[in-house]
């Protein structure tokens, strides 16, 4: 039996794990902009709402704990993805093409597992699978 076949049928299952800890990455970027949690960080002591990193902070936060609970999974990793895509783009690529030289290894692995999201769905431990079935 191949490893494939033998790994199979773990895969809905480590697809909501994944959406999980993803989502639980996000919300803490989110919660560390807002609330100095889990570490507090000096650049976010006197966030504004209505700026670049304010907005980012609030879709962090909405966008993280509804991938992480798996309510409307792909519409929160839509614009999550669309947020890391902007970040990139307005912080990290005006630095240089490349992610390795322009410090933004992060926010395009964010971008690319949310986008992933988007295609694959919750997987079957979230609140849209559970809304979904009660139907």
């Amino acid at each position: 039996m191949a490893i494939s076949d033998r790994l199979a049928p773990f895969q809905p299952i480590m697809l909501s794990i994944f959406r999980i800890m993803f989502g639980l990455l996000i919300l803490q970027h989110g919660l560390q902009k807002w609330f100095g949690f889990p570490a507090a960080n000096p650049a976010f002591a006197n966030i504004q709402l209505m700026t670049m990193v304010g907005m980012a902070g609030v879709i962090e936060l909405v966008g993280g704990a509804l991938i992480a609970a798996g309510l409307f999974t792909r519409y929160a990793a839509f614009i999550v993805a669309g947020e890391m895509a902007v970040g990139y783009f307005t912080s990290h690529f005006p630095r240089s093409f490349f992610p390795i030289a322009n410090g933004g290894n992060l926010i395009t692995a964010y971008c690319f597992a949310t986008l992933y999201l988007v295609f694959a769905g919750p997987g079957p431990l979230s609140l849209d699978t559970l809304l979904r079935k009660a139907r």
